[in-house]
């Protein structure tokens, strides 16, 4: 995502079938960037959209009249790997929770939240910050806290030194070019290591890499 900063406004995208909601969603994401918003109703609306533009921040409701919002974070994630896809949604199970963090969502908000805080949540984006909401994160740390430790088996390839410097920066949200620029290295040899990563972990999704890193301590 461009810095919040940028000559350049931001493209929003909301996806909420509830028409109060929407509202309040538009507007939150109005107070925390200066951006441009397209707000739709259901899935349809939104692959129409992204046909002739994709967004910087996503909001994705879960439930949509036409299909769930699972499907339209993956499609982002793999289609817009530019978009930051964040679920916004009142389900706040294990089961929908790493489901959407499995498709590719780099943040998960529960829309109980006052407006205040789900802004504050939003701001974080622009700091290279996954947004959840504080319930959600500590399901999170919950599920890592109590799921067993892989055995060694597992990790029959471990990473290197600089491969786990790029998992960690990519579990603090960071795209290719941005640890590039930590690391002092070039895109490209970055992108390299991150393929390599993915390989060595059977992980296919920054979500995923973020994950990871969080489960070994690297966040």
């Amino acid at each position: 995502m461009p810095k919040p900063d940028s000559t350049q406004r931001l493209k929003g995208l909301v996806v909420e079938d509830q028409s109060a909601t929407r509202e309040w969603l538009v507007g939150a994401l109005d107070q925390a960037f200066d951006i441009e918003i397209v707000a739709v109703e259901n899935l349809r609306g939104a692959r129409e959209s992204l046909q002739w533009r994709t967004p910087d921040v996503a909001l994705v409701d879960i439930g949509l009249p036409d299909g769930s919002g699972v499907d339209l974070v993956r499609e982002l994630a793999r289609e817009h790997p530019a978009a930051t896809p964040i679920v916004t949604t009142i389900f706040d199970d294990d089961a929908h929770l790493f489901d959407a963090i499995a498709a590719g969502a780099q943040g998960y908000l529960l829309k109980d939240q006052d407006t205040a805080a789900f802004v504050e949540a939003l701001k974080r984006i622009g700091r290279g910050e996954p947004p959840l909401s504080p319930s959600i994160a500590r399901r999170m740390l919950e599920h890592f806290r109590t799921a067993p430790a892989p055995s060694p088996a597992e990790d029959l390839e471990p990473l290197t030194p600089r491969e786990t410097e790029v998992l960690a920066l990519l579990g603090r949200g960071l795209r290719v070019g941005e640890a590039a620029r930590v690391l002092g290295i070039s895109d490209h040899t970055v992108a390299g290591y991150v393929k390599t990563v993915y390989r060595k972990l059977s992980i296919a999704s920054r979500a995923e890499a973020a994950l990871e890193a969080a489960r070994r301590g690297l966040v």
